[in-house]
């Protein structure tokens, strides 16, 4: 234990604050029991130490433990824990927990136990806490962490300082919304380096070497995480990439699962049940239509990539804008709003805005009342109801 408590103060002592993400101001820290889960790369880990650092400088004791360390192969979560709650631990952060076959029954015990030892637990995005033992779904307040939005990425790469916007103030603006920016801000000379390289936090300036580094996290993904998926067989994991790859050059499409079954060799029967699994892993999102239940078993009415950064990734030629354009603004307005299809707009988002999203050739014939908005890529700032596609990127 003593070599996990060395690690742990490395990594929080050599932890930078200088950037933290916007889920930072959205947890309840007083809770004992938080998890935080989300796809590979987003940042879970250095937001987590971000906060054991700030508890440290309080003067508490605090721990990071990996629970895919060797040390856990012979070692037990719930001996370890208690030893160092019983040397005076008060915030001890477990990550990889989906990597530890019986997290969820021992972090219950140690909650229940422990009162006042505060529990930070985090994952894959595939963690589903109402599926696991020890009914942990009832004492853990869960979290989402998703990859930089837009309005992240300007200020961890460009040192902007830009404000954060709700649905309504770009919608319905009570001024010109223009006078929130500096005078001198250019967006759109930010965004197409943005779209291509700018939604993971690791991004360099090697285009091609970050293109490479989301290949492998991919194939991590599929072959190492969705091992921990109930009834997801490992050895279909090569299908699965298949799959994510003939839709990565089609997107965003609606599906013919017949077609799809042909080309990948998996049974149409079972179709439905891995695009669920690829939207699990955040790899994908799938947009059905509105008021209706969605269940594994039901065929998606579209399908996008996760992130256009995945998008250009994975394509064998330059995307199509159009492409570019439906996934940028999925991905950021899904973090904090339902989206849904619609056979008349391209977007029905919280079931009341339409929205229509295009270049500059998009007309207003489309809007047929004061919810129905065009969303043009050409455009730097509002200009009456059409509105400019990177703005929705600072909405989280």
């Amino acid at each position: 234990m003593d070599e996990l408590l060395e690690i742990s103060h490395s990594l929080i002592n050599n932890t930078s604050l200088e950037f933290e993400r916007y889920l930072k101001d959205q947890i309840a820290w007083d809770e004992k029991l938080i998890g935080i889960k989300g796809a590979r790369g987003t940042g879970k880990t250095t937001l987590i130490l971000q906060y054991l650092k700030k508890k440290k400088s309080e003067g508490l004791l605090v721990a990071y433990f990996s629970l895919d360390e060797l040390y856990f192969l012979e070692n037990n979560l719930l001996q370890t824990a208690k030893t160092f709650y019983q040397t005076g631990g008060k915030v001890l952060a477990l990550d990889e927990v989906h990597k530890y076959p019986s997290w969820s029954r021992e972090l219950k015990n140690l909650h229940d136990r422990y009162p006042d030892l505060q529990i930070i637990f985090s994952g894959s995005s595939i963690i589903d806490i109402s599926k696991q033992e020890g009914d942990i779904s009832r004492r853990a307040i869960m979290y989402e962490l998703h990859g930089l939005s837009f309005r992240e990425y300007l200020k961890i790469k460009h040192k902007l300082a830009l404000p954060l916007l709700k649905m309504d103030q770009i919608l319905f603006p009570e001024g010109d919304i223009r006078q929130l920016f500096p005078n001198d801000f250019k967006p759109l000379s930010y965004f197409n380096d943005y779209l291509t390289t700018g939604y993971f936090p690791f991004s360099g300036e090697n285009k091609e070497l970050y293109f490479q580094k989301l290949r492998q996290m991919i194939r991590t993904i599929v072959e190492y995480d969705m091992a921990e998926i109930k009834g997801f067989d490992i050895r279909n994991g090569k299908k699965l990439l298949q799959l994510l790859y003939i839709i990565s050059q089609r997107v965003p499409f609606k599906p013919n699962l017949s077609s799809l079954a042909e080309k990948t060799a998996i049974h149409r029967n079972s179709l439905s049940l891995y695009l669920s699994y690829l939207a699990e892993a955040r790899l994908i999102d799938l947009q059905y239509p509105a008021g209706i239940s969605i269940s594994t078993l039901q065929k998606p009415e579209k399908i996008f990539l996760n992130n256009t950064n995945y998008l250009y990734a994975l394509a064998e030629i330059k995307p199509e804008k159009g492409t570019v354009r439906e996934i940028f603004f999925q991905s950021q307005v899904k973090v904090n709003h339902r989206l849904n299809y619609s056979p008349s707009v391209d977007f029905l988002v919280n079931q009341e805005y339409h929205f229509e999203v295009g270049g500059k050739s998009k007309t207003r014939n489309q809007l047929l009342s004061d919810k129905h908005f065009l969303v043009k890529d050409d455009l730097e700032f509002p200009a009456g109801k059409s509105l400019p596609l990177w703005i929705f990127g600072f909405m989280y």
